[in-house]
């Protein structure tokens, strides 16, 4: 039977820290629900009800699009226990896209190691906290962080990632738009 909270517990917390992955979920009022799975150590959390996570481009954006596109703001992150005891670990709330190059983006940086290829953080304003039993999920032994993401990018440089914004990250799969247009990205760095 799963658990509810109304904040981060200190158990939570240290949960969370142990996790080298988890799971955000998005969605616009009318078309496809997105699940994203993250990594390389990008969450943080800030506070009993406050988390974010520096976001690296990926093929698409669909949490930002549903974000800043979308009245409803509803963002949920999940943990999975891949060992020890089982737990699944879900936080519920309002999501904010920090677009690189903004001043709320900067002032929340130093919470993170800056990576390249970084494009926002995502922070989580938490509303609830559900844990449940994970029974069913079965146990992994973690091996190492994918290098590669970060390689690429740092390859590729700042004026490939505008480029790339422009050409993949411009719209949701459903056609929203996301802010990462070409003309929406003068005076990033």
């Amino acid at each position: 039977m799963g658990k509810q909270f109304t904040k981060i517990e200190p158990e939570h917390r240290s949960f969370i820290a142990r996790q080298k992955i988890f799971f955000v979920a998005s969605a616009p009022p009318t078309g496809r629900i997105n699940v994203s799975p993250k990594g390389l150590s990008s969450l943080r959390v800030l506070g009993d009800n406050d988390v974010a996570y520096l976001d690296c481009t990926g093929s698409g954006s669909e949490t930002r699009a549903h974000l800043t596109a979308c009245t409803d703001k509803r963002l949920t992150i999940m943990f999975c226990a891949f060992e020890g005891p089982p737990v699944i670990l879900r936080l519920y709330g309002q999501g904010q896209s920090l677009m690189r190059g903004t001043e709320a983006y900067e002032a929340l940086l130093p919470q993170f190691e800056e990576m390249p290829g970084a494009r926002q953080i995502v922070r989580l304003a938490v509303e609830l906290v559900q844990t449940s039993c994970g029974m069913g999920v079965p146990l992994f032994d973690y091996k190492e962080e994918r290098g590669s993401l970060v390689r690429y990018w740092t390859a590729q440089g700042l004026d490939n990632l505008r480029k790339y914004w422009g050409l993949k990250n411009a719209k949701s799969i459903d056609g929203l738009p996301t802010g990462f247009a070409p003309d929406s990205m003068a005076g990033m760095r």
